[in-house]
This record gives C-alpha cells, sequence and structure tokens, in this order.
C-alpha cells in the first residue's frame, strides 16, 4: 500500500488541476441551508474524483467530507476531506482557495496537505517528519510579541456577531488582523510564517485537519481559543507560531 503522504499529494493536485479546469465553465452556483454559504458544481466534481481515489487505494478506510458526509469503513483509519475550501474565493476568481485532505489512523492525524491551484503552493506534513511548501521545508515565524503580528481570523458573513468583538479587540493589539475566507490557506500560512495568529469559531474536521498537523510539524501550537487542548469539532480553535500563543489567547479571552 502506498504511503497516505505520497496518494494525498498526487490525489491533492489531480484534484486541483480539475478544479482550475472548471473554473473556466458555468460554475452552478447555488446556497445551501444560509444566505452566502455557497458551492458549485466544482465542489461535487472535486470530491468525487478525491474519494473515488482514496477509496481504490485504501478501500477500507472511512472518508469523511464536506459535501457527502460520512462514507463508512474502517475506524482505524479516516480520511478527512474539504475537496474546495473557499468556495466564494473560488467563485469570484481570488486565488485563495485549496484543496486540503488529512489523514487519520487511530484516532491520530498523521498526513496532510493543502494544495492553493491557483498559486501552485503545496503544504503537506506527516507526523514527525516536519512540513513542507512544495520541495522546501517550511517552519512558523519567529515573531515574539501580539504588537508585531500578522493575525488572521475567519467568519460567515450571517456569523459575524461570533466574532466581531474579538476582531476589534485583536486589532487593538496585532499589528494587523487579515480576513482570507479559506481556513485551510489561513492555517498553511501560519505554518510557513506568514502569519503569526489565527483564531476561528464553529470549524469543521475538514477545515483544520491537515493545517493541523502542518503547524505542529512546523514548530507551532494550537489549542482552543481559552488555552485548552483542542480537538476536531471544538467550537473554536486558536494556532499561532507558539511564541505569541498565551498573548493572543489572552486578549481573545478578556473580549469574549
Amino acid at each position: 500500500m502506498r504511503r497516505p503522504l505520497e496518494l494525498a499529494l498526487e490525489v491533492a493536485r489531480e484534484a486541483g488541476a480539475l478544479l482550475l479546469e472548471l473554473q473556466r465553465r458555468p460554475l452552478g452556483i447555488r446556497e445551501k441551508a444560509r444566505r452566502a454559504d455557497i458551492v458549485t458544481l466544482a465542489d461535487g466534481a472535486s470530491e468525487r474524483l478525491i474519494v473515488e481515489r482514496l477509496r481504490a487505494a485504501h478501500p477500507n478506510a472511512s472518508i469523511l467530507t464536506e459535501e457527502s458526509g460520512l462514507h463508512e469503513g474502517s475506524a482505524l483509519e479516516r480520511w478527512i476531506i474539504d475537496p474546495l475550501d473557499g468556495t466564494t474565493n473560488f467563485a469570484h476568481g481570488y486565488p485563495l482557495w485549496n484543496v486540503s485532505i488529512g489523514y487519520e489512523r487511530e484516532g491520530e492525524l498523521v498526513g496532510g496537505v493543502i494544495y492553493a491551484p491557483a498559486l501552485d503552493e503545496c503544504f503537506s506534513a506527516e507526523r514527525g517528519s516536519g512540513a513542507r511548501l512544495n520541495d522546501a521545508v517550511i517552519s512558523v515565524s519567529r515573531v515574539e510579541r501580539l504588537g508585531d503580528a500578522l493575525t488572521c481570523t475567519g467568519f460567515h458573513p450571517a456569523n459575524f456577531s461570533r466574532n466581531g468583538r474579538q476582531f476589534a479587540v485583536v486589532s487593538d493589539h496585532a499589528q494587523a488582523v487579515r480576513r482570507d475566507g479559506a481556513a485551510a490557506i489561513d492555517l498553511a500560512y501560519i505554518a510557513c510564517g506568514r502569519f503569526d495568529g489565527f483564531w476561528e469559531f464553529d470549524l469543521p474536521a475538514w477545515d483544520v485537519a491537515a493545517g493541523i498537523l502542518l503547524i505542529r510539524e512546523a514548530g507551532g501550537k494550537v489549542t482552543r481559543i481559552d488555552g485548552n487542548a483542542y480537538a476536531l469539532g471544538d467550537d473554536s480553535i486558536l494556532a499561532s507560531n507558539a511564541l505569541i500563543h498565551e498573548e493572543l489567547s489572552s486578549v481573545l479571552r478578556l473580549s469574549g
């Protein structure tokens, strides 16, 4: 059987090439259950390709995907997939969108890939082996103060009130705050040192699985906003270069 990371890298690039091709065609945009939460024909096409390829190589694994949910399989290994993270960006031609594939074995994240096709940037990590951007080893930033930090967050437009106060307060403390609309890329940017800190509420597993491993392997830290241990599906996440983690957590807790 092929190494999961090797397979994930190959499949993510295949899905990315498909998405670039489909972006030139009618997208078939529709809203999901709430305003501004959209899905396109490309989301489904990418997901079908990924599930088919992973199922062929790992027929017994379970697969959790954003669009079609859980594909039953062994509890010992699980793929966690976002076939198109940043769909709104994709639909508008804004290049920050990606394919995210995480791999768990016996409940532990051991492999992850985040591929941004429009930028041809492929982030990858394997537990115990570090993190990479394309062929280069990456690590988190060395920024030590929140006042010198470039931070990032995200929220659905309908949920601004869930994050609005934190956004304002962190803006008062950090050098800057960004909102890019693609959580997996935000986490990858923590891993490679472009961002120093990130927080968000209510992110599902497929948005964060690969990124969490990337950050840990690049020397960063991931917890809940309150500083407690993070588990996939928790209602908040805080990721950083580790050096500003406690300061950012404190600011967010005080503003909550």
